[in-house]
């Protein structure tokens, strides 16, 4: 069984709308807490990248971060 995942602790990052047609685009239907679920993995995506960012003693969080 999957984990269950939390709210997210800030704002929604993702455009819903788009995130929807692209899984359903796949031929799969949507939950209604996929939003919340992935905007919460954005969080920790960022949260990581900037402490990587950090760590090698820069301001300027790039792409090869994530």
């Amino acid at each position: 069984m999957a984990k269950k995942s939390k709210k997210s602790s800030g704002e929604i990052l993702i455009v819903g709308s788009k995130m929807k047609d692209a899984i359903r685009k796949s031929g799969c239907n949507v939950s209604s807490d996929v939003i919340d679920a992935v905007s919460a993995k954005v969080h920790e995506m960022i949260k990581s990248a900037v402490g990587r960012c950090k760590e090698n003693g820069r301001k300027t969080v790039r792409g090869y971060d994530f």
